[in-house]
Order: C-alpha cells, then structure tokens, then sequence
C-alpha cells in the first residue's frame, strides 16, 4: 500500500470550503510535528465512491465525512463499526492496508466527551435527557446517551412522526413527547441538548421557554456558531451548568486524527483558540 508516502487526511462534503476541521488538524499536525497534510475536497455525489476508492493511492490515509455524503458513504464501505451502522451514519473513514474503506461515526463519542471535558461530574443516569430535535445529528446524541446509561430520552420534534422513527430505532427508553407539552416538563429533565439548527446564525431562533428548568440542569448545544447560542444564554440565567457546542466538534475529530497519524491528539484551550481565530 501507500503507507510509506507522506500521510495524507481531509474532509470530504459539498459545500466543504466552511469546515473548521482543516484548522482542527492542520493544529495538531504543527503541534506534534508531523509532517503530514489535512485538506478539503469537495465532491459531487457521482464522483463520491470513485474518488474515495482512488485516495489511498495518493497516500491518503483517511478522511471525514460532512453533509451531505455521512449516509451516502455506507452505501459502499467495506467495514462499518456498530455505532455508524446504529446512527446510519458515518463521519470517519480509514483506508486500511488492504485496501478496504472502515467507516465510523465519532459524533456521538465528540458530543460525550465534550460534556465529560466541560463537566467531570455529570450526571446522565439518574435523570432523563430531553433531547430537542430528530435529523442525523439526534440519532448519533441518542445513540451515545443510551451507550452512556441514560434511563430515558425524551425526544422532542416539531414533526413527530420523524420523532416516531427514532424512538422505533432505537427502542423502549426513548419515549415522544409533542414539542408544546415539552417546556412543562423540563422540572424532571437532568439534561437537555438541542440537536436542531434552529438559534444558529442565519437560522430561525428556537423558541423554547426555560420556564420550568431546575437550577443545575445541564444543558448544551451542539451549534457552536454562535458560541453561545440564545439557548445557552438563557440556561445560564437560569443557574443551568451550560455547555457549548464547539467541543463536540473538536472531540469527534480525536479518533480520526489517531488512525490517520498514530498519535492520540489532546483537545485543550489551545486548540480552540486556534479554532476560533478569525
């Protein structure tokens, strides 16, 4: 194989030119010396199989998957670990030596250990999670809060029969409740994520009243643009612990950088500063 070429990774999507994942590895590339390259590739659908196929002959050891191509992947990898197979989705391909493509999704463990990072104590098994929202995003939070013991979630969609499906995927913990009744509830809830777009720049505002929360109740974001979202701002008021969504994406990024380069990179202020940096 190509193994002995300079290590090569990137981000596959269309659009891709907004991705941060380029400052996310081009930083630890610099950090730890290594002297491989991470670049963005945009594709077209048609030529999404061919050109993964043809990458490892260029040296590429792996890539990452953006909208709109993290289902459309599975379609043709060789190996699908668990969790991409569970979420339906992957964000993370390896070109093994053999020449098989392993995709994975790292979501789920990025939106974790975002949380862990930010707050060491938490607590996800003795209260339900109420998660806002149904598309690809929900399906990877879902799956890593049930591996993570959460006794139940409680999937909030404006369209609930999206939220139907997911609660048939993944099964008996994962219970529906109607987006009008939800706020009523948020007194019993110990955690709660927003997984739709809605409060991110250029989007419509969520409007979810915090009303009933109890002071301490976690509550993050995965929309890291803004930093802090409305939903944030609002938590804090509330005396919520708060969590803001760019750690996730600095997270997922950790398992991809370690197959492709052999060193298991650190996430820290550094890191996002380096992010942010306009």
């Amino acid at each position: 194989m190509t193994h002995d070429k300079i290590p090569l990774a990137c981000v596959i999507g269309s659009p891709v030119a907004h991705s941060l994942s380029p400052r996310v590895h081009g930083h630890w590339l610099a950090r730890y010396g290594i002297s491989g390259y991470y670049v963005p590739i945009e594709l077209s659908r048609e030529h999404l199989e061919s050109a993964i196929r043809f990458l490892p002959q260029l040296g590429f050891r792996g890539a990452n998957v953006t909208l709109p191509f993290k289902e459309a992947v599975l379609a043709f990898a060789d190996v699908i670990t668990d969790r991409a197979a569970l979420i339906g989705a992957a964000n993370t391909l390896s070109f093994l030596k053999d020449g098989r493509v392993r995709a994975d999704n790292t979501d789920g463990y990025g939106f974790i250990a975002n949380i862990r990072q930010a707050v060491p104590d938490w607590q996800v098994r003795t209260a339900p999670t109420m998660v806002l929202g149904a598309g690809g995003a929900s399906r990877a939070v879902i799956s890593s809060l049930l591996n993570e013991g959460a006794p139940e979630i409680w999937l909030v969609n404006r369209t609930r029969t999206r939220a139907e499906m997911l609660r048939e995927h993944f099964g008996a913990r994962v219970h529906v409740v109607d987006w009008s009744a939800a706020p009523r509830s948020l007194g019993d809830v110990g955690t709660l994520v927003n997984t739709t777009s809605l409060g991110m720049t250029g989007q419509p505002e969520l409007h979810f009243p915090l009303d009933a929360i109890k002071s301490g109740t976690l509550v993050t974001d995965i929309i890291y643009t803004p930093l802090e979202t409305p939903l944030l701002r609002n938590a804090a008021a509330k005396g919520c612990q708060v969590v803001d969504g760019l750690g996730m994406l600095l997270h997922q990024a950790v398992p991809g950088f370690d197959a492709w380069f052999q060193k298991r990179p650190t996430v820290d202020d550094a890191l996002r500063q380096a992010v942010l940096a306009k």
